[in-house]
């Protein structure tokens, strides 16, 4: 049955639900305030960028999305899931769907790298071990890496640390990647192969990816959106473009790669050197 030309338009479609909700997010440590009233959205199949100045709490953020620090206020939603370290049993669900990508790799140094591969289906399935070294071979043959399945991990380069690293992320085929400055330390042709790795993952397996970096080349090729965090919040979201087209200097700063400088006159500057100092 053919539907009415003449019938009124249906509601509109509802916004998909964010893969990751963060709201009212305070967070630090040591007595010190890093992050305030923190407020974003990640979108299912996005590639999300998150930059910012060193100290600018792009890894405090990290910990707080993956559960590992209790926040000072605010919430985060991922997968429909409550994270806070509080919560054991939704960080026990969410950590069997998500996969994080740590900036060294962080592998076992005693263990081979297709037996670090392995780990996480040998601690979250029942899967026997033939079947459990066939897809691990799979995922170092997507990283390049399968003719070093025997190798330890100090014998791997930088670049093959990180694929190594990014193999056992992915091996359970995660909704959601997260990724430390994944070309932090390579060298441009490496960082390049990694950035197509990442696309790859996003368009192969409809991941969600959330990567923090500091590497605007990067960000700038792989990244639907970027996030950019500093002075205790988020200073900007958007497209690439449209933070370019900011009226904010420091965001064209960061962008630009340029550094802000403070111009203080004469009686501010020795204001500021002599400040809480007795007479």
């Amino acid at each position: 049955m053919k539907p009415d030309a003449n019938a009124p338009p249906g509601p509109a479609p509802a916004d998909p639900r964010p893969v990751l909700s963060v709201r009212g997010l305070s967070a630090g440590y040591g007595g010190r305030q890093v992050l305030e009233n923190v407020d974003f959205d990640v979108h299912e199949n996005e590639i999300f960028a998150i930059m910012g100045a060193s100290g600018s709490g792009k890894t405090t953020l990290l910990r707080q999305m993956l559960g590992l620090s209790r926040p000072l206020a605010g919430e985060i939603e991922l997968l429909g899931e409550r994270v806070h370290p509080d919560e054991r049993e939704a960080l026990f669900r969410l950590r069997r769907q998500i996969g994080v990508a740590f900036q060294h790799g962080a592998l076992i140094n005693s263990m081979s790298v297709i037996e670090n591969i392995e780990l996480p289906l040998r601690q979250h399935t029942r899967l026997d071990r033939a079947t459990i070294r066939i897809m691990s071979r799979m995922k170092l043959e997507m990283m390049n890496l399968l003719g070093a399945e025997d190798y330890m991990p100090a014998e791997l380069s930088g670049g093959m640390l990180k694929r190594a690293g990014l193999a056992r992320a992915v091996i359970m085929d995660p909704r959601v990647l997260f990724f430390d400055e994944p070309s932090a330390g390579l060298d441009p042709a490496t960082a390049d192969e990694l950035d197509n790795l990442i696309l790859g993952l996003r368009d192969a397996h409809n991941m969600t990816i959330v990567i923090v970096t500091h590497a605007l080349e990067s960000a700038a090729r792989i990244a639907d959106r970027i996030m950019i965090v500093g002075d205790g919040g988020v200073r900007a979201i958007g497209t690439l473009d449209s933070l370019r087209a900011s009226d904010d200097e420091s965001i064209r700063s960061l962008l630009e790669r340029r550094t802000r400088r403070r111009e203080l006159d004469g009686e501010a500057y020795i204001e500021r050197l002599t400040a809480d100092i007795d007479a």
